[in-house]
C-alpha cells in the first residue's frame, strides 16, 4: 500500500519488533508508540517539555526533519542524549521514513 510504512522499534529490554503504520493519520511517533502499547510516559502530552519520549534513531535519521530549537534544548537536559537522540513527540512520519529504526530510551518516572 502507498501510505503504509514499516519501522523497527527496540524496547528497553532489547526486543526489536516491526511496526506497520499508515502515514496519513497525522500522529506523532510518540502517539503511535503509545497506541501500540509501548511503555512511554509522555508526561507533557507531546509539547517537548519533559523528554520522557526520548528515542535513539538507529537507522533513517537522514529522512527525518531537523530538530527544532525547543527539542534540542530539552534533549540537552538528558545525560544519555547524543546526536542520534530525538523526542518521539516531535516526529511525524511520512512515506520517506519506511525502514526507520528507533530505540526507546525515555524514562519511566
Amino acid at each position: 500500500m502507498e501510505n503504509i510504512i514499516t519501522i523497527q522499534v527496540e524496547d528497553r529490554d532489547g526486543q526489536v519488533n516491526p511496526l506497520e503504520l499508515p502515514t496519513d493519520i497525522n500522529l506523532s511517533l510518540m502517539e503511535i508508540l503509545k497506541a501500540s502499547e509501548y511503555d512511554i510516559l509522555a508526561t507533557c502530552g507531546g509539547m517537548a517539555l519533559c523528554a520522557t519520549c526520548h528515542v535513539e534513531i538507529l537507522h533513517g535519521a537522514e529522512s527525518l526533519p531537523a530538530a527544532s530549537d525547543q527539542e534540542l534544548d530539552m534533549l540537552d537536559t538528558l545525560p544519555d542524549a547524543d546526536d542520534a537522540s530525538r523526542l518521539a513527540c516531535q516526529l511525524r512520519l511520512t512515506n520517506d521514513n519506511d525502514g526507520l529504526q528507533v530505540k526507546i530510551k525515555g524514562t519511566l518516572q
